[in-house]
């Protein structure tokens, strides 16, 4: 059974990592591309976590924060280096691969609204705080990448 990590007291930085890890390696992986990334990002949201964890409320909304944020910036570091965006995501289906071709292709910001509300299920609300953006302008990025997902699918 899992706890609800968003409570006043928060749980044990060792409790929330097993419950959370794969949860959070799934959201990097996502939002990167790459399982040995997501691993990393991962595991230093939990190391900048540790020294303040007890003055952490919300330690799952902060973590995925860490996580959206590293994400971003190895997305943005590794496209530099390269001169190209991420490699795409291993996936055995034409289809996915076409969409997550696409996917990596919108701005940083539309392709984490996407990944945070059709991949992790969260609600705008959540994913406004979670980005510190408003909610009006989560709700236009979350239109403009569909808009411009289904342009370039069909």
């Amino acid at each position: 059974m899992t706890t609800d990590v968003d409570t006043a007291d928060p749980p044990a930085l060792e409790q929330v990592y097993r419950e959370q890890r794969i949860a959070l390696t799934r959201l990097g992986y996502l939002l990167t591309g790459s399982r040995d990334l997501a691993e990393d990002i991962v595991q230093a949201a939990f190391a900048s976590a540790a020294p303040r964890w007890d003055s952490i409320d919300r330690p799952l909304p902060y973590l995925r924060r860490a996580v959206v944020n590293m994400a971003r910036d190895a997305y943005r570091r590794r496209a530099r280096e390269r001169g190209s965006p991420a490699p795409e995501p291993v996936t055995h289906l034409p289809e996915v691969d076409e969409a997550w071709a696409h996917i990596r292709r919108l701005p940083d910001r539309q392709r984490a609204v996407v990944v945070l509300r059709y991949y992790e299920d969260l609600p705008l609300t959540e994913i406004a705080a979670l980005l510190s953006r408003p909610a009006a302008t989560v709700r236009s990025d979350l239109s403009r990448a569909l808009k411009t997902l289904k342009k370039a699918l069909t």
